[in-house]
């Protein structure tokens, strides 16, 4: 039996594609492009990569707080509905590189739980 979401979706490579099509998802979204106009894209898909690799059991995340990490979007308007469309392209990502949807409902808990440190609530 698999004993976390990151073995259960299939590890690195799946969060890779996934966090990549994600990011591309983000920057076809005009509600959320704004966010990311002076971003290192490549890093931040690293960090992300890292950071969702820790949430489902996989990696240890090295990166910054994620609540520090989200200060800059939150002084700009980073807000519920934003954090819903975060979500849903996330969502909708991971089963583009095909982890099946119950799978990837499993997954949107854990990221769900960080929605308070990373809104600043």
């Amino acid at each position: 039996m698999i004993e976390n979401l990151y073995e259960l979706i299939g590890g690195q490579k799946t969060i890779e594609a996934a966090t990549k099509r994600f990011y591309e998802k983000i920057m076809e979204d005009e509600s959320l492009r704004p966010f990311f106009q002076r971003t290192d894209m490549a890093h931040l898909r690293s960090r992300q990569t890292m950071f969702v690799s820790m949430l489902l059991g996989g990696r240890v995340y090295t990166g910054k707080d994620i609540h520090s990490a989200h200060g800059r979007v939150r002084d700009h308007g980073l807000n519920e509905e934003h954090y819903e469309l975060f979500l849903k392209h996330f969502r909708a990502a991971l089963e583009e590189v095909g982890v099946k949807p119950e799978n990837a409902e499993k997954v949107m808990k854990p990221l769900e739980s960080k929605r308070r440190a990373i809104l600043g609530e």
